[in-house]
């Protein structure tokens, strides 16, 4: 997709400016051109997501509340209602293996 404004350009889709991107609002109407609905089309990816990644990972990369991926996961059927987030690099306060009590 080389223009001849852009000819060496890295991007997937390279705008009219050499060196920049296609603007998001350009690359929406062009989608909605084609017959893509773009808002069908980013519901469909978060819940594909839901499916494959508990919601608060989701919630996370993408910028959603938790309760907002949660809901969409119920609706989706998600599994990930076990999924504890948080720093599993630590132990809890006063946490103490088995066989390492002093007793």
């Amino acid at each position: 997709m080389n223009t001849a404004t852009n000819p060496a350009a890295r991007w997937l889709f390279p705008g009219r400016r050499t060196g920049q991107p296609l603007g998001s609002n350009h690359l929406s109407a062009l989608l909605n051109q084609a017959g893509i609905p773009i808002a069908a089309a980013r519901d469909a990816a978060i819940r594909q997501q839901l499916l494959e990644l508990p919601a608060p990972v989701v919630a996370d990369a993408l910028g959603y509340h938790n309760k907002t991926t949660s809901r969409l996961r119920n609706e989706t059927g998600g599994t990930w209602s076990r999924y504890a987030p948080g720093d599993h690099t630590r132990s809890p306060a006063g946490w103490v293996p088995r066989g390492t009590s002093d007793s």
